[in-house]
């Protein structure tokens, strides 16, 4: 039984027969046309010269088939192999702009051809040009058109008064918020809708990490991955691994902010500068440092608590403490009740980029005053 392999070989080899018999056939024709057969009508064999000819070819192919059809194979896996490696996005535009040029260069050809005697020449190359430029226009600006399209869009639904706010945008994971940690609880709340989107060049970056010679590096990024490990497989929420990278940038915050702008997501971080460049480039950022600091218990100057007194602090005279979230509490006059739990009354609250900081006195030293 011929297998499968064989069999297409057999084939292949027919058609290439067949093929250069045609062309022998083909070549004949030519010559006769072109009146350089006439002596062999005096020879009386100009009727079998044809399929001469053909035979001869014929065989030639026949006994080259094999070559041929390696060669064949050869350059179709190449071209497979660069195809693989252009995205379908870029594909889909490669053509829409080839055929937008080849009709811009029908419509125009007609003047060119009007020239005298180079009209033609110049009409072919405009075709040529046109459907380069065609190409390679869409392809190389892919993302300032992406850019383009979506600006237009949140203008148009702007105009027909249409909320935006209701769309489901992805949520992109920075490395730094990833190593953190505490996305993965927050997300099991439910208070963060998906889909999560983990960017290629995000893997790499915690690879690196997790392969580091120094220790503390090295848990950092493995905590990562376990953290991502743990959202993929125990939180009922979609994860998407993105493969978009944008081979001209070397910083990996950019390429976020570039990645969020491509498929209209917002960012996921607790990097303060991040979130600033962010706001400069107009991409949505999702801070966690901020909703840790915003779902904090608010505390109003003249309110009560019990707290424990744990070391000194900056100023003579003060104590430290802290409320059960790691907010800092400054008790003036605190020193000396270090390691006691005390009653104290809130004075004043300070609220700064990183967190909130309370001030209180004991209670006893308000009621003296009192």
């Amino acid at each position: 039984m011929v297998n499968k392999s064989k069999l297409a070989n057999r084939i292949i080899r027919f058609f290439l027969t067949v093929l250069g018999i045609s062309l022998g056939i083909g070549i004949m024709a030519l010559l006769e046309a072109v009146g350089l057969l006439e002596f062999l009508e005096g020879l009386g064999i100009k009727p079998y010269s044809y399929a001469g000819l053909g035979l001869v070819f014929g065989i030639i192919f026949f006994i080259l088939s094999p070559k041929i059809t390696k060669i064949g194979k050869k350059i179709i896996g190449t071209v497979e192999g660069e195809i693989q490696k252009i995205p379908a996005s870029d594909i889909i535009l490669g053509v829409v702009g080839l055929v937008l040029g080849l009709l811009i260069a029908n419509l125009l050809s007609p003047l060119f051809r009007m020239i005298p005697y180079v009209g033609p020449v110049l009409s072919i190359m405009f075709y040529i040009l046109a459907g380069y430029f065609g190409v390679a226009v869409p392809t190389r600006k892919k993302d300032d058109f992406t850019s383009a399209l979506s600006s237009l869009k949140r203008s148009g639904s702007k105009e027909k008064g249409n909320k935006t706010t209701n769309q489901v945008l992805p949520k992109i994971l920075d490395t730094s918020v990833i190593i953190d940690g505490r996305i993965a609880d927050i997300c099991k709340t439910g208070f963060v809708e998906g889909p999560l989107v983990i960017p290629e060049f995000v893997l790499d970056e915690l690879q690196k990490i997790a392969d580091s010679s120094d220790s503390l590096k090295r848990n950092r990024g493995r905590r990562g991955l376990d953290i991502l490990n743990k959202i993929q497989k125990e939180l009922d929420i979609e994860v998407m691994i993105h493969e978009k990278d944008f081979e001209d940038v070397q910083e990996v915050d950019t390429k976020l902010l570039k990645l969020a702008q491509f498929i209209k997501g917002k960012v996921v971080t607790n990097d303060y500068n991040l979130n600033k460049v962010a706001e400069f480039h107009g991409v949505d950022v999702l801070n966690i440092n901020e909703l840790a600091n915003a779902i904090k218990p608010v505390v109003l100057p003249g309110e009560e608590m019990v707290v424990q007194v744990i070391k000194d602090g900056k100023e003579s005279g003060q104590g430290v403490a802290y409320l059960d979230d790691g907010t800092m509490i400054v008790v003036d006059g605190g020193k000396k009740h270090i390691g006691d739990t005390i009653g104290v009354m809130v004075t004043s609250v300070l609220q700064t980029a990183a967190g909130r900081m309370i001030f209180a006195k004991p209670k006893s030293m308000t009621d003296k005053a009192v």
